[in-house]
């Protein structure tokens, strides 16, 4: 198996436990020391392991509540020892989707090779927020 697919293979069972709540998974292949910048607070991001779990128990809550999660497309670029990744996520409760089939959940990725295997390092999730954008950005004359 390539280092590509052993990526793709991490990041779907990682997008597998987040929709199931599984934390052990969720956790799995993350480093130590990871650095995420998330949707909610805190602005400055979250650093550690520990800090990266505390704030799964509430996106898990939501998402008990029938919100979707789910890959749409995924890019992996894959180097000797780093590697990054990018993917479009349908992200929100079905009525959100239905009012705005567009909305995407953007999440990049960096990783390193960590002996045999690859773990996250870096994880960043956004989504666009259209109304901070001028008219013509969001598609306007």
């Amino acid at each position: 198996m390539t280092d590509e697919q052993h990526i793709r293979d991490l990041i779907a069972r990682w997008a597998n436990a987040v929709h199931a709540g599984d934390m052990p998974t969720v956790l799995a292949d993350h480093a130590p020391d990871i650095v995420m910048f998330d949707v909610p607070p805190p602005e400055r991001g979250v650093r550690g392991i520990e800090a990266y779990r505390e704030t799964w128990p509430g996106f898990f809550e939501w998402q008990a509540g029938g919100a979707v999660f789910e890959i749409e497309s995924l890019d992996v670029t894959a180097g000797a020892d780093v590697a990054f990744a990018w993917a479009l996520l349908r992200c929100g409760m079905p009525s959100e989707l239905e009012r705005d089939p567009e909305q995407r959940l953007r999440l990049t990725l960096g990783l390193r090779r960590d002996g045999d295997r690859w773990v996250v390092t870096h994880e960043h999730h956004s989504f666009a927020d259209r109304s901070a954008l001028p008219e013509v950005a969001q598609g306007g004359q």
